[in-house]
């Protein structure tokens, strides 16, 4: 499917400017670096992962998996992902104010980097989900209900321009990599796991898939 495609492509992108986000906010924090360079940053997540990625996911995909392959909109994955976006959205409104700024405050700094790691591990977590989980039974399932492809949309010039800024601060901040984030597929990945979400199978299976998967654990 042409739409997934592209969204899991998106993803390789955003998870690249988050390991150049860490390297910006650990430059500045050293007193180096370009504060205006923060506002790039906050640009990219805002225009592209935001306004044009999440909102794809948001009106495209999760409105077709509720309502042409129906699926649970107010629980399961799909309540649990949009509530994800939602309190990134958030961290990014801590952030917006600190990442242009000089961080000549002590409570500045502190809160920069501490909104940097939570928002960088919480969206790297929840790209491992959606890639791992979401997309390809999401996929399955819309096929059950012979929805083969779902239409897209182009970036605005905003959103491109956010892109193309991005492009540049990954050459100026290279991506580093965090080795203290917990990474992984299934549903276990998602930070929504055993607090807004019971997983895939309590969410989202039929009874039949429930039949199949005993019938296969007797044998």
């Amino acid at each position: 499917m042409k739409l997934i495609d592209d969204l899991r492509a998106e993803h390789d992108l955003i998870e690249q400017v988050l390991g150049s986000l860490r390297t910006f906010v650990k430059v500045r924090l050293a007193g180096l670096g370009d504060p205006a360079d923060g506002v790039r940053f906050m640009a990219f997540f805002r225009r592209y992962a935001g306004d044009f990625h999440h909102h794809k996911e948001e009106e495209i995909l999760f409105r077709a998996l509720a309502e042409r392959a129906e699926l649970p909109a107010h629980r399961g994955p799909i309540a649990a992902l949009t509530g994800e976006h939602q309190r990134m959205a958030s961290l990014l409104d801590g952030l917006e104010g600190l990442l242009g700024s000089t961080l000549a405050a002590s409570e500045d700094r502190t809160q920069v980097e501490a909104l940097a790691v939570d928002y960088s591990r919480s969206l790297w977590r929840h790209i491992d989900a959606e890639n791992s989980v979401l997309y390809p039974q999401g996929e399955e399932r819309l096929r059950r209900f012979h929805v083969r492809d779902l239409p897209s949309r182009p970036m605005t010039d905003s959103e491109a321009a956010a892109r193309e800024g991005a492009l540049a601060l990954l050459a100026a901040y290279p991506p580093m990599h965090d080795a203290e984030v917990h990474r992984g597929d299934g549903c276990v990945a998602c930070p929504s796991f055993g607090v807004t979400c019971e997983g895939l199978e309590y969410e989202w299976w039929t009874e039949l898939e429930w039949e199949e998967a005993e019938e296969r654990r007797d044998d």
